[in-house]
């Protein structure tokens, strides 16, 4: 019955207005290192914001000057909840340097704590960036940000962490990896900082630290340059503060050159996830990423099974919401690509081009309900007549609808018959019928 509701909200809550699904999860704007938090029973993710840089000694750098945060209850449908904190309204930073870099976000009292790096606008709070507090009493703010940031820290990329006894802690990067306690008001150190022991040697730069706890055991999480971009390693320890033994790879390093990763890692209604970012809708420039986020589990000793990074993502889509196939979960070898749809406005997202009999994709996790639709809609542009097949369970599936596109010359949607009786949650098979070629920007059912 719990299963059977979480789906029938899968498919209400769509009608509300979200944003978007599967990876990347935000369209419109870029969403880079994610920090997912489970507050108040949603999903709420705290990512930095790139831009492109209106200032010219960024133009070819990261561009950075606020923070969204955005939520789901059901990791199909994200909220923008808009700007939490902007570098405009924060008293000690500088308001041109936009370096609002990697942020955290924790709960505590009735209060939730944003942390964030920045560049100082006075010198004499030091150089380079610092690390500031925003204190709201919804994880969505409005977040009033402090004075001063917090005296001792220099760095990027805090993490924090309160453990089962109660204590706080901050982890940093900036020179070396680091982690100190924080005092019962979340706002200093209670501790001098200490340097991360039992990381592994060798490669390249080590940043971005997560750390989360799983059976009484502390995973020291971060990006590294193994080679050539960074992959996503961790270590395990029995102390939030080290030492920690190096065990391997979350993630691997993009083999596209897109230079960076960043995550977090939570639990979210019994799945672990991992959040992350890749550089989706700014392939020629890797400095403007939007966040992805995909299944993560463990082996029975407590290691992590390494994350393959997908399309389809997280989350149920309810099949009478537009089906972006291009999202797939699976893809024929052979005659099926996928391509964006306007390549000079790459928000605009992405088709499936079908070439040839036998070219096919499957998208999983579609739930039709307990009604029957009586006519699938879809999304095609096709210069001469085709015919495609839908079916449910892949390729030897039951046929659901068959669809004859007439040769056009435009984009246009189509509405066709559904023959089978789907219901319940299924895997959506689509392919050529004979041959041909066809382009698919979205399908859903009525």
């Amino acid at each position: 019955m719990r299963k059977k509701s979480l789906l029938l909200l899968s498919c209400l809550l769509w009608i509300v207005g979200s944003l978007h699904a599967q990876n990347p999860l935000v369209t419109g704007q870029f969403t880079a290192d994610p920090t997912a938090r489970v507050f108040e029973g949603k999903i709420y993710v705290y990512p930095s914001h790139d831009i492109p840089s209106p200032i010219e000694k960024l133009s070819e750098w990261f561009c950075m000057p606020d923070y969204h945060v955005f939520s789901s209850e059901n990791l199909t449908d994200w909220t923008d909840h808009g700007v939490i904190v902007d570098q405009a309204k924060v008293p000690w930073v500088d308001a041109s340097s936009y370096t609002m870099w990697a942020p955290d976000c924790i709960y505590k009292d009735g209060k939730y704590y944003f942390y964030f790096p920045a560049a100082a606008g006075d010198p004499a709070l030091g150089r380079g960036s610092m690390i500031g507090v925003a204190i709201a009493d919804k994880p969505y703010g409005p977040f009033i940000p402090q004075a001063e940031p917090i005296k001792g820290v220099r760095g990027i990329d805090p993490c924090t962490f309160i453990d089962k006894d109660g204590q706080a802690y901050i982890y940093w990067c900036g020179g070396g990896m680091f982690v100190a306690k924080l005092k019962d008001n979340l706002l200093e150190l209670a501790s001098e900082p200490k340097r991360i022991e039992g990381l592994p040697a060798g490669g390249g730069l080590k940043e971005g630290p997560f750390l989360f706890e799983r059976n009484g055991k502390y995973y020291y999480t971060f990006p590294w340059v193994i080679e050539n971009t960074e992959a996503l390693v961790y270590c395990i320890g029995d102390s939030p503060m080290g030492p920690f033994e190096y065990k391997g790879i979350i993630m691997d390093e993009w083999a596209d050159g897109c230079w960076t990763n960043h995550h977090s890692i939570v639990e979210f209604k019994d799945q672990w996830y991992l959040f992350y970012h890749h550089n989706d809708f700014s392939p020629e420039f890797d400095k403007n990423r939007s966040m992805r986020a995909d299944s993560l589990n463990f082996n029975a000793d407590g290691t992590i099974q390494k994350v393959t990074p997908t399309l389809r993502g997280i989350g149920v889509t309810c099949a009478k919401k537009e089906i972006q196939l291009d999202r797939y979960s699976h893809l024929s070898e052979k005659g099926a690509e996928i391509k964006y749809l306007d390549r000079f406005d790459k928000f605009k997202g992405w088709k499936t081009v079908l070439t040839g009999e036998g070219a096919w994709v499957q998208y999983n996790s579609v739930d039709f309900g307990q009604q029957t639709p009586a006519k699938a809609k879809i999304r095609v542009f096709a210069e001469r007549g085709v015919t495609l097949e839908v079916r449910t369970g892949g390729a030897n599936g039951a046929l659901i609808s068959e669809v004859n596109v007439p040769g056009h010359f435009d984009w246009i949607v189509l509405d066709a018959p559904v023959t089978g009786k789907p219901k319940g949650m299924q895997n959506l098979w689509v392919g050529l019928k004979g041959n041909g070629k066809i382009e698919i920007d979205w399908m859903s059912f009525e």
